[in-house]
């Protein structure tokens, strides 16, 4: 058995407390000396520009003036040096010819990558790792898709999707052409790495939105410009890894006919428990599909019969992302689904069938007043049961609305409590992509935002680890590197939390690629049961809590 100890509270912690008083100065960006502030007593306290986090989104000009600006950007919780401290890729959209009708700036705006430097701060390395355009981008994912220990980027854009080679030295090689991952002229929103087939290499879907004619313009558009359904669909695609860095478009080959889906959010995971990762697909004002994998054969679409196609209302919903979580404790994957009214949280049945509990969570009419975009599962106050983080933000203007945080209560429902902890919950911002992970390693879960037309929000969380934690990063062998597909059962304190190893999670967005899982006041984990994409099972038993552990696919 294969474990190895990455990191521990009382090491990490002293990293953290460097930043957040004693007055040390970190060189965060081009000899530019910023300090990180103290903790204050907000739970969740914002800090993006002291950690060197000088990230600003741009629509390619100042106006709003049609539904590709406003799809936003998102971004990626990676470890691209694989130095055990996570760092992050933000996407961007800039100037394109026929999208943009003002003139082309001297300067275009583009995707950056911030290394993070181990002492609360990060430094721009965009330009050094050769991963900042010029793309129209919309979302990007990471995954290991050589089985060579270190991420890759796939971005999603407006025109054709790049692929980018992490060549582990610091920088990235477009591998686009090679690889065959490009797609055409859609506009792909984003992507969702699994191994749909079982065979150790990462397979990719990508959702595709719509065929925008910049040219189109309504008569009389009181909300002002054309919105999803006056443009046509654009097919999803499916790409199998042939494992020796090209790709094979399967779409057709594996079933899957996308007739009109406008695909905002992508998820896979394995619902079922069958051992083949499903895929799930937001579609803007379309039902949603739910891909059920055969075996890695074929997937069929049980979107409907699963219950997880339509609202609560049987009204397809404008919706914007998915993730996936055990909410409950019935060891069942349930998912919540962000749209632009009421949300859908749907509780895993047993049998392939979801029933939306949004309304009796309690989650529909604290939502309703928002439109959602990312939203992810996260247990911010380490508490062993899983929260929901959401960004809000107008869908056709430049207006902004708060973000908001659901507290799981623990008996099926959820409670707002985004104004409880801290300033930044009572701003209103277009917010669009978010990706969540422990960017210093101290055990609670930080949140970095993209808002539209904006500079981003990076939030610090202060209080989380005053409960206890356990952090996996798994490494697959037999299984893909990254060991996505994986169900991890973790068990201390009397309850036993489930979870799988994903990719995507949010909208356009990708959290950290550890798994995380809170404690409350556990001292000890009982046992981590593992299943591998491989089939492969692995049992851990009587482990220390508060530290970072790799888990080796035996």
């Amino acid at each position: 058995m294969q474990i190895k100890i990455l990191g521990i509270l009382a090491f990490f912690i002293g990293l953290t407390l460097a930043g957040c008083g004693s007055g040390d100065k970190s060189s965060a960006r081009g000899g530019i000396s910023t300090e990180l502030p103290e903790a204050n007593n907000d739970f969740f306290q914002e800090i993006a520009g002291a950690a060197g986090l000088d990230f600003t989104h741009s629509i390619g000009e100042e106006e709003l003036n049609n539904i590709i600006e406003s799809d936003g950007g998102g971004a990626v919780f990676l470890d691209y040096d694989q130095d055990g401290f996570i760092d992050i890729y933000a996407c961007s959209g800039t100037w394109v010819e026929g999208l943009i009708k003002t003139e082309k700036p001297d300067v275009l705006p583009g995707n950056h990558l911030y290394r993070n430097m181990g002492n609360g701060t990060f430094q721009d390395v965009t330009k050094k790792a050769g991963v900042g355009g010029p793309w129209y981008s919309m979302g990007a994912s990471a995954a290991d898709i050589n089985n060579d220990g270190y991420p890759d980027l796939f971005v999603s854009n407006y025109g054709p999707n790049v692929l980018l080679r992490n060549n582990g030295n610091g920088t990235f090689t477009d591998i686009t052409k090679r690889a065959g991952v490009a797609g055409g002229d859609e506009c792909s929103i984003g992507a969702t790495w699994l191994d749909f087939d079982n065979d150790g290499f990462l397979d990719v879907y990508v959702g595709n939105f719509l065929t925008f004619d910049p040219d189109y313009k309504y008569y009389y558009a009181p909300d002002g410009f054309p919105g999803p359904m006056a443009y046509d669909a654009q097919p999803d695609y499916l790409y199998r890894n042939n494992g020796d860095g090209t790709f094979e478009d399967v779409t057709a080959r594996m079933g899957i006919v996308d007739i009109d889906g406008r695909a905002m959010g992508v998820g896979s995971a394995d619902y079922d428990a069958d051992g083949w990762v499903d895929i799930y697909v937001a579609n803007d004002h379309t039902h949603n599909y739910l891909w059920h994998n055969v075996e890695g054969k074929r997937f069929e679409d049980r979107g409907i019969m699963s219950g997880t196609a339509f609202s609560q209302a049987g009204e397809a919903t404008v919706s914007m992302s998915v993730d996936y979580a055990d909410y409950n404790f019935d060891g069942l994957l349930d998912m919540f689904v962000s749209d632009d009214t009421y949300c859908a949280l749907y509780e895993n049945l047993g049998n392939g069938v979801f029933a939306d509990r949004g309304i009796q969570s309690n989650i529909s009419m604290a939502a309703a007043q928002f439109v959602g975009w990312s939203s992810s599962f996260i247990d911010y106050d380490n508490d062993t049961d899983v929260d929901i983080f959401k960004t809000n933000g107008a869908l056709k203007h430049l207006y902004g609305q708060e973000d908001q945080l659901f507290q799981n209560e623990g008996d099926g429902t959820f409670r707002d409590v985004s104004l409880e902890l801290g300033e930044y919950f009572h701003q209103e911002l277009v917010g669009r992509g978010a990706c969540i992970g422990d960017y210093d390693n101290d055990g609670d879960l930080d949140i970095f935002i993209v808002n539209l037309n904006d500079k981003a929000v990076f939030l610090r969380n202060n209080k989380g680890n005053l409960n206890n934690w356990i952090i996996l990063k798994l490494t697959g062998t037999t299984s893909n590197r990254d060991g996505i597909g994986a169900r991890v059962k973790v068990t201390a304190g009397g309850k036993t939390q489930t979870a799988q190893k994903k990719s995507t999670t949010g909208y356009l967005s990708q959290n950290d690629p550890r798994m995380h899982f809170g404690l409350a006041q556990s001292s000890k984990v009982d046992k981590i049961e593992i299943v591998w994409p491989s089939g492969k099972r692995q049992i851990l038993e009587n482990l220390d809590t508060n530290q970072i552990l790799e888990i080796i696919e035996p």
